[in-house]
């Protein structure tokens, strides 16, 4: 159907290769550029250019030649971009629309002119600006720029903290009282075609700040679950968004929903989609960047996803641990094949489907125990 078109993705990185994983289906040829030569997505196409995204020279360099390019990251180049579709190179998300959202400032102004409720903060320069927020503490202290997975967020309790606060430009937010965090993946195709997938509900590490587990859907009052559909779908046409795009929110103790961040990629809330929906997130982003109709979002049945990060405990018997987790009906494991160790980081994820949330979760706590 596709044979002979040319898609490029910046980024090559585990949801790189889950992308290409659904490309396949539509016999799409996909090109990859990322600055480590051993990315995870270098083992799954024979077009794979080792350069940095965030370069204007590579990027530009990769894009020739090429039809649509699509990200897997936020940390792109915009100005190149913009100058590869001067070139007739098609570019989804649109770069203006990355632009709003590599900065988590711009991006919580630009909410705020659409009149979407966010969480308060402030922009600063660097850390001898918290001074001033003192009398304020406890703060949450967020890099403007290039956080991922809990890297660049942290908690400022008292003012013995700020001497090793970020020292960069940072959006500084007042705590918020959370009863819940969910997610809402929406989709969005340049006909203003819109769908959305069930909310889910997400449970972070308190001191990692990144992703240990969500769940499908989630389990919360029905009222605020539509609100939150609603509110995604008014930001990808907000937006004017062409791809898909993950709205992190919180659920106020007060039952008032607050927009946290956004991604305009796939995102590690939407992983349970390949397993667990009739149409996954990444072969929805590749419906919306072709111009195809947006598939069904549907959840099929209930699921948790879990993310396994590398770490002293898991490396020993690694290979005996994954094969228990195997051995749970209804587990199916994604090992990104990550080289190399970094404490911390994720090297995989598994998914857990069953007819009931209950059942779901009791095979998710035997997973646990296993990779503990």
């Amino acid at each position: 159907m596709f044979e002979n078109l040319k898609i490029g993705i910046l980024g090559g990185g585990q949801l790189g290769a889950m992308i290409i994983r659904h490309a396949i289906d539509f016999g799409l040829r996909v090109s990859i550029m990322d600055k480590d030569p051993h990315a995870p997505c270098s083992r799954y196409t024979s077009s794979f250019f080792c350069g940095d995204p965030a370069s204007f020279e590579a990027v530009l360099e990769f894009g020739k030649g090429l039809d649509v390019i699509t990200i897997e990251k936020e940390a792109v180049n915009i100005n190149a971009l913009r100058h590869l579709e001067k070139q007739g190179v098609r570019v989804f998300p649109a770069p203006n629309t990355i632009e709003v959202i590599q900065d988590k400032f711009t991006q919580k102004q630009f909410l705020l002119s659409h009149h979407i409720p966010v969480a308060p903060g402030e922009a600063i320069q660097g850390k001898n600006d918290l001074y001033r927020y003192e009398n304020k503490l406890p703060l949450c202290l967020k890099k403007r720029r290039d956080g991922y997975d809990g890297y660049g967020v942290m908690v400022l309790k008292t003012k013995e903290d700020i001497p090793t606060a970020f020292d960069a430009p940072c959006v500084v937010e007042e705590l918020v009282a959370i009863k819940h965090e969910i997610s809402v993946i929406v989709a969005r195709n340049e006909y203003g075609a819109v769908e959305c997938y069930d909310p889910v509900m997400m449970v972070f590490s308190e001191e990692k700040f990144i992703l240990d587990y969500q769940i499908a859907p989630a389990q919360i009052n029905e009222e605020i679950l539509k609100e939150a559909i609603t509110l995604a779908k008014g930001i990808a046409n907000a937006l004017q968004l062409v791809g898909i795009l993950a709205v992190e929110m919180f659920v106020t103790k007060d039952n008032k929903l607050l927009v946290n961040e956004l991604a305009p990629r796939p995102h590690n809330s939407g992983h349970h989609t390949i397993e667990a929906s009739t149409t996954s997130q990444y072969e929805q982003l590749l419906r919306a960047i072709l111009g195809l109709p947006l598939g069904t979002p549907r959840l099929r049945f209930p699921s948790l996803m879990m993310n396994i990060l590398e770490s002293a405990i898991l490396d020993t018997d690694k290979r005996g641990k994954l094969k228990r987790l195997l051995d749970i009906p209804g587990a199916h494991l994604h090992w990104y094949g990550k080289e190399g160790k970094r404490a911390g980081r994720k090297v995989g994820h598994v998914t857990v489907t069953d007819d009931t949330i209950e059942n779901v979760i009791a095979k998710a706590e035997s997973i646990r125990k296993i990779l503990n």
